[in-house]
């Protein structure tokens, strides 16, 4: 397979909509979103890396995991993004499928957040990050969290690929409703230009 290059940059929430707002999204748009769990690292796992010197932050990490994508899963992209305690870090380009759950990948979009939700606090800054994230990703490419049906709309979780591995991801601490609340919520609030 062809590998698709990364984007490979770190966004706060409101840089993310700018960016993703200038997007050209007419060739192709996903028809719902997944999202994930890194499992590995776990957030623990994650601080640490923030300790070495130099620190392995978010873009210096999504180097590290094209080599792994490309040259060891030899795979032709990865998730489209990657939600860290910094920001959200655009990896596979959104104008494309990319590889996260076998199933979906030719007709949705995977977002990773680093944690083991199995075992970690699902909390701030990173519920933030994806909540703001997934409100924009939904009004960019005119989608909804809800109403939900399996394999064609609404947000889903990476344990309902019905071919995947990983019937855990994104983890009990990750509550699927109340996701889908916060993102609508987001959704609302700006749509009223609050």
């Amino acid at each position: 397979m062809t590998w698709k290059g990364i984007v490979g940059k770190l966004f706060t929430p409101p840089a993310f909509q700018t960016y993703v707002a200038s997007l050209d999204l007419s060739a192709w748009r996903p028809q719902f979103i997944v999202v994930h769990n890194t499992g590995a690292p776990d957030l623990a796992t994650w601080q640490g890396w923030q300790q070495r010197t130099p620190p392995i932050d978010d873009e210096r990490w999504a180097r590290n995991l094209e080599g792994y994508y490309r040259d060891q899963q030899k795979w032709s992209g990865g998730p489209h993004l990657f939600v860290t305690p910094a920001g959200i870090l655009a990896f596979t380009p959104l104008t494309g499928p990319g590889v996260h759950s076998p199933a979906w990948n030719s007709i949705s979009w995977g977002v990773e957040t680093v944690g083991d939700y199995d075992c970690d606090t699902f909390a701030d800054p990173i519920r933030w990050h994806l909540i703001s994230g997934l409100a924009t990703l939904h009004m960019a490419a005119g989608l909804s969290p809800e109403p939900y049906l399996l394999g064609s709309r609404g947000l889903h979780f990476h344990k309902e690929d019905p071919v995947t591995t990983h019937k855990h991801c994104p983890g009990k601490n990750m509550v699927k409703a109340e996701l889908v609340a916060a993102v609508a919520s987001v959704i609302a609030r700006r749509q009223a230009g609050r």
